[in-house]
């Protein structure tokens, strides 16, 4: 009786069908409750809430990413640690500084002073060879390795570096292998003077970021002046702008991109240090009066300066005019290349008006430094500039004939025979010999070797009436020579 009730209803059951999982009212409200996040632990709504934030940085970043692409790299930073420069008088930057003066000084301490440089002159003396035909003190390697015993025995192991097998084979060497002890003594000198210069220098960067700013550079030639013999009596008066002035010229070739700020490495490396040390000259007999002028460094350089440029200053006003600086040179350059230096070189007045546009000091520095120095690439990059009337990069054969028209109305009206501007414009061509036919470039210029003679016929009439009497001024030259 029971057997048969129950197989019925299991009949009837398999009879019936069983809803979907999905149509069922507490699955729907299940699936419902655990997506609003209502029903998760902490753990799995921390892991919904971090992939949220990530989705949202990434976003973040791809529509700046979109919006900076074309953004430059030069606005990137240049090093990573500025992001991290600690904040002026806090414990960080003190031990910055710390660091810095301590490693430096250990640095110094490696060098070798005067007195060690004597012993090794002495050393070297005593040890050489002199050269039957020559009559010059050399050294074979052997000499040269025994000298290096000797010297780190009296100065100590501060010398060795300098008797490496690598220095040994820099110096020209005769048929016996031997070197000249006095270039060999020279180039250790240079080093470390070269070496106590880059400490010096460091010590004077603030930032440490290996580069001297306008105010650094006056304070190391400020030291400097002590220690030169040609600038030991200068009046404390004048110091200052003495300082002004030789600092000028540093940054006149190694900042060619005027940022205001010079690398340190391209100071070292530059002519003007060489020049400035070359005041350390004991007697100021020894140099001429031409030597001094022409040296930029030079007391009688710097005063020069100074003078010329008060004696155009006639309101005194601290500034020149087109006007003023008309007179400069005694009025032979052309009008048309004042106005081209005023329009790329001198500063608009914060008046605004344009009258009011006068050069400073500091511009009349680079003006005089880029005239004395044409045939330099940063003269005549300076000059390059007021010749490309239109801004193009290039001149062309009318940019030449409004130039040289200037040039030689000075010349006719200085009692000169008559020329041709053509002519001379062919004769600029053949002269610079251009890539182009139809144009001359900057780096045309610099590429003949001939660029500052070119930019003198161009602005001044005295240059070019010493191009045109170039022969008779070679030959005066010569003649002196010969008596």
């Amino acid at each position: 009786m029971y057997s048969g009730s129950s197989d019925g209803e299991s009949h009837e059951a398999s009879q019936r069908k069983i809803p979907p999982a999905s149509s069922m009212l507490w699955v729907r409200n299940l699936r419902r409750f655990i997506g609003s996040g209502a029903g998760l632990g902490s753990e799995a709504l921390m892991e919904l809430e971090t992939k949220r934030i990530l989705l949202d940085i990434f976003k973040e970043k791809q529509q700046k990413s979109a919006e900076g692409g074309t953004i430059p790299s030069f606005y990137k930073k240049a090093c990573w640690w500025n992001s991290f420069k600690p904040e002026e008088g806090s414990i960080s930057h003190r031990v910055q500084r710390l660091a810095k003066y301590r490693f430096l000084k250990k640095q110094s301490d490696l060098l070798l002073n005067a007195d060690d440089l004597d012993a090794m002159w002495v050393c070297l003396r005593e040890n050489c060879v002199i050269d039957d035909a020559t009559g010059a003190e050399k050294m074979n390697y052997e000499d040269f390795c025994h000298i290096a015993s000797v010297c780190t025995e009296q100065i100590g192991p501060k010398c060795r570096r300098f008797f490496s097998p690598s220095n040994f084979m820099k110096f020209e060497k005769d048929e016996s292998g031997r070197i000249a002890i006095l270039p060999f003594y020279l180039y250790v000198m240079r080093t470390v003077s070269l070496t106590q210069a880059r400490i010096d220098m460091s010590e004077l960067d603030e930032d440490s970021d290996g580069f001297l700013q306008p105010h650094e550079m006056e304070t190391y030639i400020r030291g400097l002046i002590p220690n030169l013999a040609q600038l030991r009596d200068m009046p404390g008066a004048f110091i200052q702008m003495y300082c002004r002035i030789a600092a000028h010229k540093f940054f006149f070739f190694c900042d060619p991109h005027r940022r205001g700020k010079s690398c340190i490495k391209k100071v070292l490396l530059s002519n003007c240090l060489q020049e400035l040390m070359e005041l350390h000259q004991e007697s100021e007999e020894e140099v001429t009066d031409t030597e001094q002028a022409e040296n930029w460094f030079s007391l009688m350089s710097a005063q020069r300066i100074c003078d010329m440029f008060l004696a155009l200053d006639k309101d005194m006003n601290g500034t020149l005019s087109k006007q003023e600086l008309q007179e400069y040179a005694d009025g032979t350059l052309t009008e048309i290349f004042i106005e081209r230096v005023f329009d790329e070189h001198v500063r608009r007045g914060k008046s605004g008006g344009g009258n009011t546009r006068e050069m400073d000091f500091e511009s009349f520095l680079d003006f005089v430094l880029a005239l004395e120095n044409k045939d330099t690439p940063e003269g005549l990059t300076y000059l390059f500039r007021c010749l490309d009337l239109q801004g193009r990069g290039f001149l062309t054969t009318a940019d030449i004939h409004s130039l040289f028209r200037d040039v030689h109305q000075k010349w006719i009206e200085g009692g000169n025979y008559e020329l041709c501007i053509e002519d001379v414009r062919d004769e600029i061509w053949d002269m610079v010999k251009p890539a182009d036919p139809l144009s001359i470039t900057l780096a045309d210029l610099l590429g003949c070797k001939q660029g500052g003679t070119v930019a003198s016929m161009l602005i001044d009439v005295r240059g070019f009436w010493a191009h045109d009497n170039r022969e008779n001024l070679l030959q005066e030259e010569e003649e002196p020579e010969e008596e």
